[in-house]
């Protein structure tokens, strides 16, 4: 017998115990959405997708089948799919007060630990005292603006690197990505090149993630007794796997977070988030706690994820040169050539700034979002949503829809702008960073990093195809699985625009001087 069928035996007894409850309790409801009909006891358990699948191409064969709300239960869970953009803004946000809570999730929350951030962190009276201070501090243009020289700063270094080893380009984007996130978390400075130990732990981290979280990749989650059994019994691997995971987190949480009081100490701290924080707080241990995972929120919600955009957009540009042109020629025309553009430009270039929503909409980076959960019963379109029930909004296919966009496959920026006859189409940012109470509190900092990124890159580079036998190479359009997407590796060819696009580059380097690195002073700590 396999250990996967050992494990669904034992899981038989509580799921028959569950099911007995229900049908026992003779309440008299509406019926759920429609779904396929489930096997004894473990329900649809064999019909979550593999982890090597691309998520939302599976879902929504639901859409297909059943219609743009569906449900499914798994071994005595509810999970309810919401294959329309509307349909989960009317659930999600319109009745966040039911539906805005977190499943507890076994394996990745509880035995890893990452249920301590806020993605993550159940709704309630803690979720709200750390998303009310995040949010002051981020949560909005003005609070957010205060990073923008940090971020200014590290997008003039990756265009440096860039200019320098065009061919370690995904190299680059994550250490540009993770030194902006550790500065303006905790006024770290990472190392300027090779490696950083700590841009190597978050990295790996986030690797860790996006694995751990993907729904389906743990039986665990579904059948929550099982972390109990002995580490002999067959299929338990997963708990071995857990605590060096948890370990890792831990010292990822503390080590820097050991390092921000260590400067704020020494009166050497540079404006960082966790120095913000502890200002705000009264010093307690609740409020370092807030602190200390406010700030890891800010990683595990931005590191990924922007690394994810950031290279869909030059994949996005090596497959549309037309694209990067016509967004050349208005960076030129308000800009000119003789500086780089910066966030105060921002409003100025509507083009650049369309290519930012259509990165975001293209290939969503959380293709299937963050699922809810219901804290309350609810009717909705006719159906019951029992309390627990998990919601699961498709976003992939949000920024697919054939309602919303035309031709939704392909990457048109024009569709964002209003023009003659043209009402521009729906603005990805009503979905894409999460719904109601679980909206992404970073996503102003995550915007303008991309904004930034996106407007100085084309402003000095040329992105282009590689050539083989004489004819140029259009990249595929891979997608990886979990929890955040990335496209499969791909080749391009980055150049300077012209002799005076690669002096402009290069003068950055006297304009933001390389720093020392803080990895020393990070090695010394204690924590």
């Amino acid at each position: 017998m396999s250990s996967l069928s050992i494990i669904i035996s034992l899981g038989v007894g509580l799921a028959f115990i569950y099911v007995a409850r229900r049908l026992l309790s003779g309440a008299r409801h509406p019926p759920l959405p429609p779904g396929p009909r489930g096997l004894p006891f473990i329900g649809n358990l064999m019909y979550m997708p593999k982890p090597d699948a691309f998520e939302p191409y599976h879902w929504l064969k639901h859409k297909e089948r059943y219609g743009p709300i569906s449900s499914m239960n798994v071994a005595g869970n509810t999970i309810i799919m919401l294959n329309d953009t509307r349909l989960a803004i009317e659930l999600l946000e319109k009745r966040a007060a039911k539906h805005s809570s977190r499943p507890r999730l076994i394996f990745v929350g509880e035995m890893i630990g990452w249920g301590s951030t806020l993605g993550l962190m159940p709704y309630g009276d803690k979720y709200r005292r750390y998303r009310k201070r995040a949010a002051r501090l981020i949560g909005n243009t003005t609070a957010s603006a205060r990073y923008v020289d940090v971020q200014e700063v590290e997008v003039g270094h990756f265009l440096l690197h860039l200019l320098e080893s065009p061919e370690e380009l995904v190299t680059y984007i994550r250490k540009e990505t993770g030194s902006m996130i550790l500065k303006v978390a905790y006024g770290y400075t990472a190392e300027s090149h090779g490696n950083d130990i700590l841009n190597d732990m978050v990295s790996d981290a986030m690797d860790v993630f996006s694995l751990a979280a993907a729904p389906g990749t743990f039986v665990v989650d579904f059948m929550p007794f099982l972390r109990y059994l002995p580490d002999w019994f067959p299929g338990t691997g997963f708990k071995k796997l857990a605590r060096k995971w948890r370990s890792e987190l831990l010292a990822t949480i503390e080590k820097p977070y050991a390092f921000a009081r260590h400067q704020m100490a020494h009166g050497m701290d540079s404006r960082s988030f966790v120095s913000a924080m502890t200002e705000e707080g009264e010093g307690s241990p609740e409020d370092q706690h807030i602190a200390k995972w406010a700030a890891a929120s800010l990683y595990s919600a931005g590191a990924d994820s922007t690394v994810s955009a950031v290279s869909f957009f030059f994949l996005a540009m090596t497959i549309h040169p037309k694209v990067q042109r016509v967004a050349q020629e208005e960076i030129d025309r308000v800009v000119g050539q003789g500086r780089l553009p910066t966030t105060a430009d921002r409003a100025k270039l509507p083009y650049v700034e369309a290519i930012v929503k259509e990165v975001l909409r293209w290939h969503p980076v959380v293709p299937m979002g963050f699922a809810h959960e219901s804290t309350e019963d609810d009717i909705f379109e006719g159906y019951f949503i029992p309390k627990g029930s998990i919601l699961r909004p498709n976003i992939w296919y949000f920024g697919h829809d054939p309602k919303d966009y035309h031709d939704p496959l392909e990457f048109k920026p024009e569709r964002f702008l209003a023009t003659d006859g043209h009402e521009p189409e729906l603005d990805p940012g009503s979905w894409v960073f999460g719904f109601g109470r679980r909206v992404c509190p970073g996503r102003f900092l995550a915007e303008n990093t991309l904004y930034l990124t996106i407007a100085q890159t084309l402003a000095v580079f040329n992105i282009g195809r590689v050539k083989e036998n004489g004819q140029e190479v259009v990249p595929a359009v891979i997608l990886t699985p979990g929890t955040v997407c990335h496209p499969a590796p791909y080749k391009n060819v980055i150049t300077p625009r012209s002799p005076l696009h690669e002096k402009l580059i290069r003068s950055i380097e006297d304009t933001y001087p390389w720093e020392e690195s803080d990895s020393k002073t990070l090695g010394s700590i204690s924590y």
